[in-house]
């Protein structure tokens, strides 16, 4: 248990421990947050959280019947369901990396003040990815043992490299068609560079695609910067012709669209309430509110565009209450990182999110491929050593062998790092259960992959969120709760799923 303040004192001779499994906990305003290995939580008032550690709570009562249900009570579940229920949310541990980035290219025609790549010029084709590579990239990705993966390209703007993109596409499917693995495609791009000619291969290869929009236009502009012209309208017009063309197509519009994504500044604090506009007026079903990460360019730009995680967290908070009043009103959009989270809580299946879970995306959950053929533990750890630091360089797909690298002590080091019940703060959270680690954060904030929770800026957005969640969980009427259930419902994108088998 952590030491966290009860409401209440509670007689440490008077507790029972053969009677209790073990379990985190962690005061709410005047309520306790109790929560345990298999993921399951309990809020309690005080008395109810003094007579459960105690023993004295009534056998007979509903509250007694919730606790040894959900695994808090010793003897009132079998050894194997809670073997199989604990097992059922680290199936993550053993499935080896489902994300592989290829960063095609570091050119872009785009200056955002926040970018994490540290790109580079329009003029500098001498940091493409080259066909070779990207064939070798994607036969070092077909390793993984897991049987899904998705290959994200990424840049700079990576349709600068055209031609390797497609390449790469029609390379990993042939591949794969031996290999049946669930292969997808992802382009994470500001689709400036989209044509209707390229829009058609990525659709007829099913691409599902990426963009940033971080707002209203104005605010858009102001961050990313475009010589080129108005990138907000270059942007949204495209985003609105590929999901035309998935209604043409016959998709669910509600399951198929563009993912757009806003990376908060401090110029975005005060706009909460437009930003989440401008994505319901774009048909969006979901906006991600994005900190501003520590990487790249936006790591010398802190003091220009960054924030406190207090500032932060009123931000989000506002944004958060305004989406859950526009569902009520009937518009159905959600708060991606609020989902997930709730997913993780309430929801039936874990969304294997890299940065919420134990152990962590690195190397196990994800790499990152530079266009040299650099392997990295993440985008992150390549975003690191474009900081001028490769400490994340775990090989190379022209000289490592797979199986050596999975194995390595640098793997090793950074999956523990990333492990909650290794950490001091971590492993006595309430929260533990939901949340995870980023070495790569830890590394550039705090100069230590394994972090010091207490003075972390990703504990605390992290428990902010977390707090408000269960606040309104335990004050939510059955409204609030079918809201919150509707959005930790996860329908798979079947349609992005690559053929397999024989031409």
């Amino acid at each position: 248990m952590n030491s966290t303040p009860t409401p209440t004192s509670i007689d440490l001779e008077a507790i029972e421990p053969s009677r209790l499994l073990p379990f985190n906990f962690r005061k709410v305003d005047d309520a306790v947050f109790v929560s345990n290995a298999l993921g399951e939580w309990v809020i309690l008032n005080a008395e109810e959280f003094q007579s459960f550690v105690h023993g004295t709570l009534s056998t007979d009562s509903g509250r007694f019947r919730e606790l040894c249900t959900k695994g808090f009570v010793a003897g009132e579940m079998e050894t194997s369901t809670y073997q199989d229920r604990y097992w059922s949310r680290r199936q993550h541990v053993m499935a080896g990396p489902t994300l592989h980035g290829f960063v095609l290219t570091e050119r872009c025609n785009h200056g955002c003040q926040y970018c994490h790549s540290s790109v580079v010029g329009m003029d500098r084709t001498d940091t493409d990815m080259s066909i070779e590579t990207a064939e070798k990239c994607v036969d070092f990705a077909l390793q993984t043992p897991n049987s899904g993966l998705t290959i994200e390209f990424q840049g700079g703007e990576p349709m600068a490299n055209w031609d390797t993109l497609v390449h790469t596409v029609r390379y990993a499917r042939e591949r794969n068609r031996i290999l049946g693995k669930a292969l997808s495609f992802s382009l994470v791009s500001t689709l400036s560079l989209m044509t209707e000619e390229r829009l058609e291969f990525l659709i007829e290869n099913k691409v599902q695609m990426c963009t940033s929009i971080d707002g209203p236009r104005d605010l858009h502009n102001k961050v990313r910067i475009y010589k080129d012209g108005d990138t907000w309208e270059q942007s949204t017009t495209w985003l609105k012709r590929i999901n035309e063309r998935y209604v043409e197509m016959g998709l669910d519009p509600m399951l198929y669209r563009v993912e757009a994504l806003p990376t908060i500044t401090r110029h975005a604090l005060p706009y909460w309430k437009e930003i989440v506009d401008t994505y319901v007026e774009m048909g969006c079903r979901a906006v991600f509110l994005r900190i501003l990460d520590p990487f790249g360019f936006a790591a010398f730009t802190h003091k220009k565009l960054g924030y406190t995680i207090d500032e932060f967290l009123e931000f989000y908070i506002n944004a958060l209450e305004y989406i859950l009043e526009l569902n009520k009103n009937g518009v159905q959009v959600m708060e991606r990182l609020a989902a997930i989270m709730l997913s993780k809580m309430i929801g039936s299946d874990d969304p294997n999110y890299l940065d919420l879970r134990s152990p962590g995306g690195s190397v196990i959950g994800q790499l990152a491929y530079h266009p040299t053929g650099k392997v990295y533990s993440s985008d992150e750890g390549r975003m690191v050593a474009a900081m001028g630091d490769e400490f994340f360089l775990l090989g190379d797909v022209n000289t490592s062998d797979y199986r050596e690298l999975m194995a390595s002590q640098r793997t090793r080091a950074l999956v523990l790092a990333s492990t909650n019940d290794g950490l001091p703060g971590c492993v006595s959270c309430a929260y533990k259960p939901y949340c995870g680690q980023q070495p790569e954060y830890n590394y550039v904030t705090q100069g230590s992959i394994q972090g010091r929770m207490p003075e972390s800026t990703w504990c605390q957005k992290h428990m902010g969120i977390f707090d408000y969640l269960a606040r309104r969980l335990r004050d939510s009427d059955s409204e609030e709760m079918a809201i919150f259930n509707r959005w930790t419902i996860n329908r798979p994108q079947e349609h992005f799923l690559q053929p397999v088998g024989s031409s």
